[in-house]
């Protein structure tokens, strides 16, 4: 079956586990975001009971002919047999050199992979290589395989906006046909609304990490993770046309003319954006020093046309990309001071994507970058950058480590390899096109 067959097969909706999807779960995730939380345990002797309880009730139900309860529900019966394709039986290879390198790493990332907000970052660097190849091995692994409708939400709502990016790409790069995936998508936005993590907590516009009255043991911050839910916002309109989606972007960036919205809370103008300080992960609210906004105003600019935004993104990539301002090193550009360079790569290249005449040196710079990672710094780094057997990276990208972030010195894990397969894929992907391919200055092999 060619792939343009089946874009939009998988047209019933599973369910999502919403009850399963609690602190509790996230306690035995190892990819839980935050590492402090303390859960209590069962005792063995209870677990015992229990999974004797269990075999009994199995036992029951298949002596009194209710054997179906303990088989698959009928909906995933038929996409796992009648209406999914099967694999594909020939392996694509890629011959240009970008995309060889983001498919190395992606193999790792298949392997490591989990149903989280780590695992959706690689599914959006697998919807850009698939936009470049075509290659439904990767179509199958995230809607046969891996189907992203059951990425779980997690606890955070940034956790939720990875995931609803990663099904709205994909919604984008397979036709933008496959309904579901926008339904989905839909369903996560309006469930972390309709709980208040759109809020003017702190007088200004903002979405955050829980409801502002919510009894939980950790602070409740906003910062530009929360605030990709923005981006999905404007998503959502462009696949749906309701205009409370394109409302609630402008909301939170412009603010309601009695409260602001960040651009007046945090923008300074000419590209500076100043916020709360405090680790990355748990109360800075810009993390990536404002280059987080390069994708928001993009995706704003995208549905609005409105100028402002297009001037904004600009100002924020060329300053972030200016080493005289401190953030990216002065021959290689990658990032000195944080984390999640997947996410920074691709804001600044939906910055490129829609200004490439103003930012055209924005591609070559990412190419050193990426270039810096894959060479181990070229042979000098001090850390390990690029694991040579299983083309493991890792999630900080200075060569001499001292990073702030999440997992900054993790390599090859579903959080590392995730923002990894998105860097690269992304790039590959911009690269491969001849409508910017010929803006880079480097060859293409």
């Amino acid at each position: 079956m060619k792939v343009n067959e089946w874009y939009c097969i998988i047209s019933a909706k599973p369910l999502h586990y919403d009850s399963f999807k609690t602190q509790t779960f996230h306690a035995v995730n190892k990819n839980n975001k935050n590492k402090s939380k303390i859960h209590q345990k069962k005792s063995p002797s209870r677990a015992l009971f229990a999974v004797g309880i269990m075999i009994l009730a199995a036992a029951l139900l298949y002596l009194s002919g209710a054997q179906q309860w303990l088989s698959p529900s009928p909906v995933k019966a038929v996409q796992a047999s009648s209406v999914a394709p099967a694999p594909p039986t020939k392996q694509y290879e890629p011959e240009e050199k970008w995309l060889q390198r983001a498919y190395a790493i992606d193999k790792l990332y298949h392997l490591v992979y989990t149903a989280g907000w780590e695992g959706a970052n690689g599914a959006i660097g697998d919807a850009y290589l698939f936009a470049a190849t075509h290659d439904s091995s990767l179509l199958y692994f995230h809607t046969v395989e891996h189907d992203i409708r059951l990425i779980f939400n997690g606890t955070w709502v940034d956790d939720r906006a990875w995931a609803c990016l990663a099904e709205m790409y994909w919604w984008n790069f397979t036709g933008r046909k496959n309904r579901a995936l926008v339904d989905d998508a839909e369903q996560r936005y309006l469930e972390a609304r309709n709980q208040g993590r759109l809020s003017n907590h702190e007088g200004f516009w903002s979405w955050y990490n829980y409801p502002p009255n919510a009894r939980v043991n950790e602070p409740i911050i906003t910062n530009s993770n929360m605030n990709q839910m923005v981006s999905v916002a404007c998503w959502l309109y462009e696949a749906t046309g309701d205009k409370r989606f394109l409302n609630d972007a402008l909301l939170v960036w412009n603010g309601d003319g009695r409260l602001p919205g960040i651009e007046q809370t945090l923008y300074r103008g000419d590209g500076v954006w100043k916020g709360k300080p405090g680790r990355a992960a748990f109360g800075k609210q810009l993390p990536w020093n404002g280059t987080e906004y390069c994708s928001i105003g993009a995706s704003l600019y995208r549905v609005t046309h409105d100028p402002k935004y297009k001037a904004i993104v600009v100002a924020t990539a060329e300053r972030i990309m200016n080493p005289a301002n401190g953030w990216v090193d002065p021959h290689d550009y990658f990032q000195i001071h944080m984390d999640g360079n997947g996410a920074f790569v691709h804001f600044l290249m939906d910055a490129y994507e829609i200004a490439p005449d103003e930012l055209k040196d924005i591609p070559a710079k990412v190419e050193k970058m990426l270039e810096h990672v894959w060479t181990n710094h070229h042979g000098k780094a001090t850390v390990t950058l690029h694991r040579l057997s299983d083309d493991g990276i890792r999630n900080g990208w200075n060569p001499n480590g001292g990073e702030d972030g999440y997992g900054v010195d993790e390599v090859g894990t579903v959080h590392a390899q995730s923002q990894a397969v998105r860097a690269f894929g992304v790039f590959a992907y911009f690269f491969n096109k001849d409508h910017f391919s010929e803006k880079f200055s480097s060859s293409k092999n």
